[in-house]
């Protein structure tokens, strides 16, 4: 089993027969958040693309109590060492590939910024090219469009692109970065928190199905989508 659900935001759970991951949780504060960090247990690992505050928000709190371990950018793990006291963290940098229980974790450049909370460094921003089960996703995270895109997650299964504009790529571009990617399957995220970054998820779902060859899947809050 490869299940995603999503959050809202950018947040997801990922779920295969064994583990429970999160990518960057974020129910705190999060007005479109649907449930809370004490609906989600078991979390076996977590994984922080970067380091502003609707990404980490609910980091800590769950992987102190399930003694989950952070996979982030190894600033922002030794960040969750020192500050929170997070017993288990795998520090990375772009570029790299971890083997982990649940299969491998590429950490691959993202276009964005990062600063933690406090003003701490936050390394550089990232997103992620899991392959679980023979399936490769990609969590393009916070980002532009960037023309490498296609070097890192070419033809994956599930390409997980943000559309919400203003702080991310929006529509328009997600469309390019799925031509550049030719995912068979393409998700969208971060949008419809806050109102600068409402976007018409349908009307961009009938934009990948009529100008790419990639299959739309708009999740509503809470909603899972197995791979």
């Amino acid at each position: 089993m490869l299940k995603l659900t999503w959050l809202s935001h950018a947040s997801w759970l990922i779920e295969t027969d064994e583990n429970r991951i999160l990518l960057d949780p974020f129910f705190s504060d999060n007005p479109a958040a649907q449930s809370s960090a004490d609906d989600h247990r078991d979390i076996s690992h977590i994984l922080v693309s970067h380091g502003h505050f609707d990404h980490v928000a609910d980091v800590a709190a769950i992987a102190n109590r399930d003694d989950s371990t952070v996979v982030a950018i190894f600033e922002i793990a030794q960040w969750f060492a020192e500050k929170h006291q997070v017993q288990s963290t795998v520090g990375m940098n772009l570029g790299g590939k971890t083997q982990l229980p649940f299969g491998t974790v590429k950490m691959v450049p993202a276009l964005h910024s990062s600063q933690l909370p406090d003003g701490s460094y936050g390394g550089n921003p990232a997103g992620f090219v899991l392959e679980i089960d023979g399936k490769r996703i990609y969590f393009a995270c916070d980002t532009a469009l960037f023309t490498d895109m296609r070097l890192y997650a070419h033809q994956v299964d599930v390409a997980v692109l943000p559309i919400g504009d203003l702080f991310t790529m929006g529509i328009d571009d997600s469309i390019e970065a799925t031509i550049l990617i030719e995912p068979k399957c393409v998700l969208p995220t971060h949008y419809n928190t806050w109102p600068p970054i409402e976007q018409d998820a349908e009307e961009w779902a009938k934009r990948i199905s009529s100008e790419t060859d990639a299959i739309p899947v708009v999740l509503a809050v809470g909603e899972s989508f197995t791979v």
